[in-house]
């Protein structure tokens, strides 16, 4: 019997792990999965040691918070890899635990397979050594990050972005407005505040405030928040705004989208959503960050396309006004901002798709052979 440890610590995460937990069950049926993450994983069958409640921090400052937190979580699950004689990691994006989770499995010389590389090499050149020598394997859904693991000596593969797996959305326009309270005639605003608790925080009040003033000047708009599935309702109460969890199919029906800087850029950008980018955070994580981080732009989907693509407004830049008025140079259709910007979402969609021709079908299948070739080197 094989026995896999899997380690995601966001909602991203969680879903994308879920798919490879049912590759490995479909390899091997009697595959005991267990480790970090979320509700998908769980239905997919990992055992859970930790879930996202606790996990799902974010930022220089915030972390320090919780370091003790995580300090006992580490020797846990050092006890946990030990005791169950864990033959393979997979590490799921989640840099600075993972990281360290990583390490530890080298030290004991457990195969690491890491997908969905941490964006290290957007503020810390020196952690994509650290991070090739570390993983013995990396299963990258990025395009441009082939090249910059594989240049540091990582044994690194693009195997496609797994968000392009995902059926299609079912509901037509109609349906899903008739369940939300909408008017299919009238343009739809998708709002995604974030799904952390200290996400919502920063930017759920900016949102609002921005949706109230775009609403002053095109009051056909209707704003629509996408909801955490792992934060409490009562986070939202008083908004104002229809409130959906699936997230997919929100984009689906959406004409513009205010998001919060992360992979949901990418999700928009694959449902063709033209989109404003923003975000806010705590004080010392910017001042770090600022320092630190040596690429151009924040939004992904700015960073696949190598352009600005999209506006992306950043803490102080990040007001109502401001905001408001990139969102509604986007919701003009006859605009050339907006036909410009869906031109480009076509180019990311075309670069995030997986170049060659491949029985295997999806990421996660590629990223359970790449997993069966540890485990068979290991045996």
């Amino acid at each position: 019997m094989r026995t896999v440890f899997l380690s995601a610590g966001e909602l991203s995460g969680d879903l994308h792990g879920a798919a490879v937990a049912r590759e490995l069950r479909r390899q091997w049926p009697d595959v005991q999965l267990f480790g970090l993450g979320g509700p998908r994983m769980a239905e997919a069958g990992v055992e859970l040691l930790a879930d996202l409640d606790r996990l799902g921090v974010m930022g220089f400052a915030e972390v320090i918070q919780h370091l003790p937190y995580f300090a006992r979580l580490l020797q846990r699950l050092r006890r946990e890899l030990e005791a169950r004689g864990a033959e393979l990691l997979l590490l799921i994006d989640y840099p600075g635990f993972n990281l360290r989770l990583a390490r530890l499995a080298r030290d004991r010389a457990i195969p690491v397979l890491y997908y969905i590389a941490p964006q290290v090499w957007a503020w810390h050149e020196g952690r994509v050594k650290q991070l090739a020598e570390r993983a013995d394997r990396m299963a990258l859904v990025l395009p441009f990050e082939e090249p910059l693991f594989q240049a540091a000596g990582a044994r690194a593969e693009f195997v496609g972005h797994p968000l392009l797996d995902l059926p299609p959305v079912e509901s037509s326009r109609e349906e899903f407005c008739r369940r939300v309270g909408l008017d299919p005639g009238r343009p739809i605003l998708a709002l995604f505040p974030g799904s952390r608790a200290q996400e919502l925080n920063r930017h759920l009040h900016l949102f609002l405030e921005t949706a109230r003033r775009i609403g002053l000047r095109r009051a056909e708009v209707q704003p629509v928040i996408a909801q955490s599935p792992v934060l409490s309702p009562a986070a939202y109460l008083g908004a104002g705004y229809p409130r959906v969890l699936n997230a997919r199919e929100l984009l689906a029906h959406s004409d513009a989208a205010l998001v919060k800087s992360g992979t949901t850029t990418l999700e928009a950008a694959l449902a063709g959503v033209p989109m404003v980018i923003a975000y806010r955070a705590h004080p010392a994580t910017l001042w770090l960050a600022r320092r630190l981080v040596k690429v151009p732009h924040i939004g992904l989907v700015n960073l696949v396309a190598g352009e600005r693509l999209v506006p992306e407004l950043v803490q102080e830049q990040a007001t109502p006004a401001a905001l408001s008025d990139a969102v509604i140079s986007l919701l003009r259709a006859e605009s050339s901002t907006r036909r410009s910007v869906i031109e480009g979402l076509g180019r990311v969609r075309a670069a995030l798709a997986y170049p060659h021709a491949d029985n295997a079908g999806t990421a996660a299948r590629r990223v359970t052979r790449m997993a069966a070739e540890l485990l068979a080197g290991a045996a």
